[in-house]
């Protein structure tokens, strides 16, 4: 019987020989490493600047505050989603707007999300989920539509004249779509780092953003970096400068950034980066070969304008219960096969049932959850173990 794991690293002896140097350097914590991944970054996505952080979620909520956004304020996000797209919004205090996924869709339902943009908007946080980067056009009509309505509060909320566009993109770091890059095509994106994802640096994560009109970047990033040291003047690397030692704290912030240690990581990553990608649409190729013909839907990664970042194999069985599908995923498991689901939709968890959300609203959500099965789609995986989950798939289905 095999063993395989949902999304176990990938790593290799050029990442421990980096984080050893790095070691070595007696530069562990934010450095010369974190400063060249950000560069790198922003150059893969096509973007002047990026700031690295300990995680997606920081990169979310300190971009909220970025914006100014706080209590009073609406932010909208999809009830498809793991928390940390909503959780962030409740954390500056703002009231999270969710709205259902389109009918048969993994996708938020953008006819839908003109109605729910108020005066009281400020912000769209869209899920590129399984690293399929979703319809950003649809969500910029949406909000110029409702350009009339919105109130900035704000030197960057002015500078838009409009709601902004955050996108989750902690799926979807390499995703293309009309020969744009995930990162260049929101306002702001925001990308995972975390060991379950197809680039990791143990923890960790990124943000990019787009240029914005009378908005210098640097300032921004400036921002970011105030925003994640405690809003420290100096970070460690700019006090070892001769006499440098005396800083400022502009303002009571927070404590989230990136360490040379994961950086490290993050940059051998980075060299095997393409290799890493093909592989999984490789994996992702044999798995829809296999299972199309049994009648199993599955999101669609790659395709005319588009190409995924191939995180996640989502799969929905036709006709099927949640308890069937839990019992798949048991029969699954005693084969050595570790399968998932994404995502429970937020509705159904205690804590925003407790904000006073309920799962009859969003019944395209629900019935996107009930049936799906996600199969494991690792770099790790050799094709024998493709071919050994495809099997016991179409046998347990019967």
């Amino acid at each position: 019987m095999h063993n395989i794991p949902f999304s176990p690293p990938d790593l290799s002896e050029l990442e421990i020989n980096e984080v050893s140097e790095a070691l070595r350097s007696g530069w562990i914590t934010t450095g010369p490493r974190t400063k060249q991944f950000e560069s790198e970054i922003a150059t893969y996505c096509n973007t002047e600047k990026a700031v690295c952080l300990n995680s997606a979620t920081s990169a979310m909520e300190l971009t909220l505050h970025l914006l100014g956004i706080g209590r009073g304020d609406e932010v909208i996000v999809p009830a498809y989603t793991y928390t940390a797209s909503a959780s962030v919004v409740d954390h500056v205090g703002a009231k999270i707007v969710m709205i259902d996924t389109a009918p048969d869709s993994f996708e938020m339902d953008y006819d839908y999300l003109e109605d729910v943009i108020t005066e009281r908007t400020k912000a769209i946080i869209a899920v590129d989920l399984g690293g399929v980067i979703c319809d950003y056009e649809k969500i910029f009509a949406a909000v110029e539509s409702k350009k009339a309505l919105f109130e900035p509060c704000g030197k960057i909320q002015s500078a838009f004249g409009r709601v902004a566009v955050i996108a989750d993109a902690a799926h979807a770091f390499g995703a293309s779509r009309h020969e744009k890059m995930c990162g260049e095509i929101a306002d702001f994106t925001t990308f995972s780092f975390h060991a379950v994802k197809n680039l990791t640096t143990a923890e960790g994560g990124a943000v990019t953003w787009r240029n914005i009109d009378g908005i210098d970047n640097e300032g921004i990033y400036r921002e970011y970096q105030l925003l994640s040291l405690h809003g420290q003047s100096k970070d460690a690397l700019a006090k070892t400068q001769l006499g440098a030692w005396e800083y400022d704290i502009i303002y009571p912030a927070y404590k989230c950034n990136m360490t040379d240690v994961m950086a490290a990581i993050g940059l051998k990553q980075f060299e095997r980066y393409p290799s890493m990608l093909s592989r999984r649409k490789e994996i992702i190729e044999k798995y829809d070969a296999a299972v199309h013909p049994l009648g199993i839907q599955t999101l669609t990664h790659y395709g005319d304008g588009f190409s995924s970042s191939g995180h996640l194999y989502l799969t929905r069985i036709p006709d099927i219960t949640s308890k069937q599908r839990n019992e798949i995923i048991i029969k699954m498991a005693e084969m050595g096969i570790s399968c998932n689901v994404h995502y429970k939709p937020l509705p159904l968890m205690t804590a925003y049932r407790n904000l006073g959300f309920n799962i009859k609203d969003f019944p395209n959500a629900y019935a996107q959850f009930e049936n799906e099965i996600t199969l494991p789609l690792n770099t790790v995986m050799a094709t024998e173990d493709v071919g050994y989950v495809c099997r016991w798939l179409e046998c347990i289905l019967g």
